[in-house]
């Protein structure tokens, strides 16, 4: 985990933004806002391209945090299909899914805001931030 933090610190400050809509600019992304059944988004990597699909219907919040998350992916699994290794194989994908809620919190939730809030419980963290206390977890884990 401590690659993921290394890795979204270096990302940071390449691009001057911890929002993800603002750094997928200055990248190679083709974002693509569709409503989408059943899932918030996914990443595809396709003929050389990198295209995120993000559910329209989301709010806004919720939609940084899928691009983020889906960020991970195109960062973290470049090659790896796993729509197609959830529906077609019986590999396990949630290792990749850990991993790429890991790098979107590491993302979205900066080392200051952890620091401001430190004496905060997990739960209280959660409400303040806006994440699922599993999320906040991940990014309090060292």
């Amino acid at each position: 985990m401590k690659d993921i933090k290394l890795r979204v610190d270096r990302l940071v400050r390449q691009h001057k933004t911890r929002n993800p809509f603002e750094m997928v600019m200055g990248m190679n992304v083709i974002l693509v806002h569709y409503p989408l059944v059943g899932v918030r988004g996914f990443y595809q990597y396709f003929r050389r391209n990198n295209i995120i699909y993000i559910d329209e219907m989301l709010p806004d919040t919720e939609k940084s945090f899928v691009l983020a998350h889906e960020l991970g992916h195109m960062l973290l699994h470049k090659k790896s299909n796993a729509i197609f290794m959830d529906t077609r194989t019986c590999l396990n994908t949630s290792r990749y899914e850990m991993e790429a809620n890991t790098f979107a919190m590491h993302l979205l939730v900066s080392d200051e805001d952890i620091e401001k809030y430190r004496d905060y419980t997990l739960e209280q963290l959660s409400r303040t931030l806006g994440y699922h206390q599993k999320l906040v977890g991940l990014r309090l884990k060292k």
